[in-house]
């Protein structure tokens, strides 16, 4: 396998999406870790991401109790992880028996991992969400077990959505009775209706990610995002109906607050957690993570995400676990993986408390401060929910691509055919 260089880094999908108390557990460095590991001793060295041992502690100390064995942690912050994974895969000398791997990076490592086919038994796949099941394959091979996921949902302010006035004041402008919006066009009529000058703003728009964009491109029924196997198609119908829905939120019904352009996550989260906008499309795990001291507090609701043409659809922030093929324990790796897997539910403890299975979310979602959950288990299994696509070059193309286009659509009078032919023009020069 060659040498694989990275262009940027910058955006980690949904493990940069905290708030305050999450985004401590996913940034803090919790040391480099070191050579050696436990390749050949009996201990099983996972290689992570700092932040991402919570999602996998209690896991490893049931697997300790119950087959003996014990499991180290070497965790890297996440560009650390990916140069670690890089230079040793490459060379094939690797210190790990298994890694926690961004979504992302099955395409560019998969030639490195080991095929775990003999894992995803009928029952295995029927309680995995069919987006993570076509993920974790390349090539025809499953190369990774799925540990947990996240996707946006639909994050609302209870207390305005549920008051009398708003209501009867809503039925009237419209027609029809106020609710969590589940369309694009109920959407654009609520964000409208609770836009209020600079005091409060129906939604935001965020200009510096691209993966709200591309949930409604799924939606749009689009058969791929940007790529749709070797072609480049972000310019078709679909991306362009996407572009317009997303970037018209702002530019033309100006129910965002100003600076969509460089708005990202953090943002977005703090003007929502501020009392500054009525609805947040956002990562579902955010939900407990309202502070305490917020306006909002207390006040939030949460339904699935929304639904364009092709019905309810996000782009899912899964973590998978592979194995290196130039590993010394892969049969305990395989072994640790199944485990994983048999006890996803024990994930959901955790700070970020999420898993991977559908049951492991079920189990949870009637008690108390999971209300997330059932929105989520709708999203995932929406039939517009989409996986980014497996190409080794996507990072890139989402820095040097995607995010620019979007800046550029939300610039007064832009052209969103015309950006979108631009878009196409780079996107196949980096594929190429």
């Amino acid at each position: 396998m060659e040498s694989i260089t990275r262009t940027s880094l910058s955006r980690r999908g949904f493990l940069k999406a905290g708030g305050a108390a999450g985004a401590a557990a996913f940034l803090a460095a919790c040391g480099a870790g070191g050579q050696g590991g436990g390749a050949g001793t009996g201990t099983l060295t996972v290689l992570c991401e700092s932040g991402g041992k919570a999602e996998l502690t209690k896991i490893a100390a049931a697997f300790k109790q119950q087959r003996g064995r014990d499991v180290t942690f070497v965790e890297l912050p996440y560009d650390g992880l990916f140069n670690r994974l890089n230079s040793e895969l490459s060379s094939g000398a690797v210190s790990f028996d298994v890694a926690a791997l961004d979504a992302i990076w099955l395409s560019t490592f998969a030639g490195a991992l080991r095929p775990v086919d003999e894992l995803f038994t009928a029952d295995v796949k029927a309680d995995l969400f069919p987006v993570l099941v076509d993920g974790a394959q390349v090539n025809g091979k499953f190369v990774g077990m799925p540990a947990w996921t996240n996707a946006e949902i639909l994050f609302y302010r209870k207390d305005l959505f549920e008051d009398p006035k708003e209501q009867a004041a809503f039925r009237q402008r419209f027609g029809y009775d106020l609710a969590p919006p589940a369309t694009w066009q109920q959407f654009a009529d609520a964000a409208t209706f609770f836009t209020r000058g600079t005091d409060l703003y129906g939604t935001d728009v965020k200009g510096a990610v691209e993966t709200e964009w591309l949930a409604h491109v799924a939606q749009a029924g689009a058969p791929g995002l940007v790529l749709d196997g070797g072609k480049v198609v972000i310019d078709d119908e679909h991306h362009l109906a996407a572009l317009r829905f997303y970037s018209d939120l702002n530019n033309s019904l100006r129910v965002a607050p100003p600076g969509a352009a460089q708005l990202d996550w953090a943002g977005a989260q703090n003007l929502f957690n501020q009392g500054k906008t009525a609805m947040l499309r956002f990562w579902a795990h955010a939900y407990p993570l309202v502070p305490k001291d917020s306006p909002v507090h207390g006040k939030v609701g949460v339904a699935p995400m929304i639904a364009g043409a092709a019905g309810t659809g996000a782009i899912p922030g899964p973590w998978y676990l592979g194995i290196p093929a130039a590993g010394r324990q892969n049969d305990l790796a395989a072994e640790f993986l199944q485990f994983v897997y048999q006890n996803n539910a024990l994930a959901i403890e955790s700070e970020l408390g999420l898993a991977a299975r559908r049951s492991a979310f079920e189990s949870y979602a009637a008690k108390p401060g999971y209300e997330h959950f059932t929105p989520l288990l709708t999203t995932l299994g929406g039939p517009a929910t989409k996986a980014r696509p497996a190409h080794p070059k996507w990072q890139q193309i989402v820095d040097d691509v995607l995010v620019p286009l979007l800046q550029r659509s939300l610039e007064p009078g832009a052209d969103y055919a015309g950006l979108l032919s631009g878009a196409r023009k780079d996107v196949e020069r980096l594929v190429q």
